[in-house]
């Protein structure tokens, strides 16, 4: 699941109250804080992170709805009067939210009207239980428009998010306990982990093909022994290249950087692949551990350097994968029982992790063609 925003319900008190759980949602790393105009600049100087604010306030997001129809403070019947408002605003080029009450079958009803209308159904209840998730996703599923869903919990986060395996798209997280906002965080975390087949490949070739250069990955994490990055010569065969994250006798571990090998190399991040050489700061990769758990994390810095390299040659059901590496004893492969092995002591008929696929790729994206790639 791609989405999985987390929004925080900071909207109501003076800034003393909500200013606690808005400090825990800058340190957590939650997406967007559903408040007011006078606490909304108050948000900004305390951290970069998106607002939404109630019209006739100004965010990031406007949110319409508090107040209207739409909230049951006036009849439903007005309701064209605020989808006026939404399209007026949307043409001004504002993103807009609409915030809908579910107080019975017509606004669930609303609330799906309002699909391609604007950004963001905002669906909030004073009884969570009461929200008809599943009709709700079925309605704004073929649209643009994000469904953020009202929670107390991380429990009831995680039970929106996995509705009809879609899930909602984000949460409006609804406490002023901070460990609330922590405990919603690692669910979110637990569920945006990816999973990745990974299989033995035997090595049948290791072979000194001279100087080039090759990047070095440091990334903005601590990554444990048995995580690395997939790294491949061919854009549909990648080696678990593991990180420096074991001392050695000549270095101390860095446990942040994987030396992942030639500029030509390609990286799998999600579905797609990039080009080491064009991996820059700020750039989003994807680290794999051991057995096959898979998450995000951020570069914070590339080097390219001039080395020794050294090529690897595997087979895997039938076919040849092969990758570029440093040559040197602190660059290492992950053996078929989990432990990081060097390249300078690997030998053929070893065995080392490994990720197949059987699609060609295109600028980065999985194609069903014939690409022949040696």
């Amino acid at each position: 699941m791609e989405s999985m925003e987390v929004w925080i319900k900071a909207d109501e008190g003076e800034w003393e109250d909500v200013k606690p759980i808005v400090v825990k949602a800058l340190e957590s790393g939650v997406d967007c804080i559903l408040t007011t105009a006078e606490h909304s600049p108050k948000i900004k100087e305390l951290g970069a992170i998106k607002t939404a604010v109630h019209y006739p306030g100004e965010g990031d997001v406007v949110v319409v709805g508090k107040g209207t129809s739409f909230d049951g403070t006036k009849p439903i019947e007005e309701k064209e009067e605020v989808i006026k408002l939404i399209n007026s605003l949307k043409k001004k080029g504002y993103e807009v939210g609409a915030f809908v009450v579910i107080r019975g079958k017509e606004y669930e009803m609303l609330a799906s009207e309002l699909g391609g209308i604007c950004d963001y159904v905002i669906v909030v209840s004073t009884d969570w239980k009461i929200i008809p998730l599943e009709n709700l996703i079925a309605a704004l599923q073929p649209t643009h428009t994000k469904l953020i869903a009202s929670v107390s919990s991380a429990e009831e986060a995680k039970l929106a998010f996995e509705t009809l395996e879609v899930g909602a798209d984000g949460v409006l997280l609804s406490t002023r306990d901070p460990n609330v906002v922590v405990d919603t965080m690692k669910v979110v975390e637990s569920l945006r982990e990816e999973r990745i087949e990974l299989v033995p490949a035997r090595i049948i070739n290791i072979e000194q093909v001279g100087m080039g250069d090759r990047v070095c990955i440091d990334t903005c994490a601590i990554m444990q022994v048995g995580e690395g990055m997939l790294i491949g010569s061919q854009a549909n065969g990648f080696f678990l290249v593991h990180s420096e994250s074991e001392d050695s006798p000549y270095v101390a571990a860095r446990p942040f950087r994987v030396n992942a090998g030639a500029v030509h190399a390609y990286i799998k991040v999600g579905d797609r692949t990039k080009y080491l050489a064009e991996l820059k700061s700020g750039d989003e990769v994807m680290v794999v551990s051991r057995d096959g758990k898979a998450r995000r994390e951020i570069v914070g810095r590339v080097k390219i350097e001039r080395r020794p390299l050294i090529l690897v040659e595997a087979e895997v059901g039938g076919r040849i994968i092969k990758t570029i590496l440093q040559n040197a004893e602190t660059i290492k492969l992950v053996s078929k029982d989990g432990n990081p092995v060097s390249v300078a002591s690997l030998k053929e008929g070893d065995e080392v992790l490994v990720h197949v696929e059987e699609v060609g790729r295109h600028f980065g994206m999985g194609v069903k063609e014939t690409i022949i790639e040696r």
